[in-house]
């Protein structure tokens, strides 16, 4: 299938070169021109593309220029994948590239990819909603160079109570600790930290919120990382009979299963 003269905003998963949707390999195996942030995106996944297409990096370049690459290759027309690291929807900074080709005139289509809050939680072999202990995620950041919104911040969505997955906070942990202790955590709620994740360099971290900052300081952590926070996160629960699903219940109907019936 040839692809059509457009750009193609492309999440490329967390770091695995395996981890690319089917349909955003097959797009950068196919494309004519392939722009990628070369200080998040793996080099063996760039190696992909097809062995015609023009090669850019990106990292060094600012918005206008990247955006005139772009515009000018569809207007001669190339199909261009633009790779970024994780999903493009979650700190993707697709908004201004977006909002430029469109001002150009330049079709773009985004083809969704694995978060780096998914591939940690199955690195640390975890599941971020359990029943009866937390039906909800949050996926936010700690305020620093760029601030967040007064009614984001984290200490107030930490009176949830749920779990929380902190990005781009890895220098900001102490403020992330005092922020939910502020909001009543407990000391020993469980937190887990993943330092590229599906990297070769990973790094995995369990401790607990009163010694979070000392131990990603003796990791030697202070980039790239994902923080998960909350009961979720607790290693023990594995080995727990409680915060069972009901999905597979034999008791529990459903439109696909009848309930077995009980008897006394």
């Amino acid at each position: 299938m040839t692809l059509a003269a457009k750009v193609y905003i492309v999440g490329a998963g967390p770091g695995d070169p395996e981890l690319i949707t089917v349909k955003g390999l097959r797009i950068l195996q196919q494309a004519d021109v392939v722009l990628y942030t070369d200080s998040l995106v793996r080099e063996e996944l760039v190696q992909m593309a097809s062995e015609h297409a023009q090669i850019y990096k990106s990292a060094g370049m600012d918005l206008e220029e990247i955006v005139q690459i772009m515009a000018g290759h569809v207007r001669e027309g190339r199909s261009v994948a633009r790779i970024h690291t994780g999903d493009p929807a979650v700190y993707g900074a697709i908004l201004e590239q977006m909002a430029l080709l469109r001002k150009e005139n330049i079709e773009y289509e985004i083809i969704p990819g694995v978060s780096s809050v998914f591939a940690s939680a199955a690195i640390l072999g975890a599941e971020l909603t359990i029943p009866d202990l937390t039906q909800t995620l949050i996926l936010t950041r700690v305020g620093g160079r760029t601030p967040v919104p007064e009614r984001e911040q984290l200490r107030s969505l930490a009176e949830h109570h749920c779990t929380i997955a902190l990005y781009l906070s890895a220098t900001l942990a102490k403020k992330a600790v005092d922020d939910l202790s502020a909001a009543g955590w407990s000391p020993d709620t469980p937190v887990a930290v993943v330092q590229k994740a599906t990297w070769p360099e990973q790094k995995v971290i369990r401790t607990t919120l009163e010694h979070l900052v000392r131990a990603m300081g003796d990791a030697h952590i202070s980039s790239h990382a994902m923080i998960l926070a909350g009961w979720a996160l607790d290693p023990g629960l594995a080995e727990s009979t409680e915060h069972r699903s009901k999905l597979y219940d034999k008791t529990f109907t459903h439109r696909y299963r009848k309930g077995v019936a009980m008897h006394d």
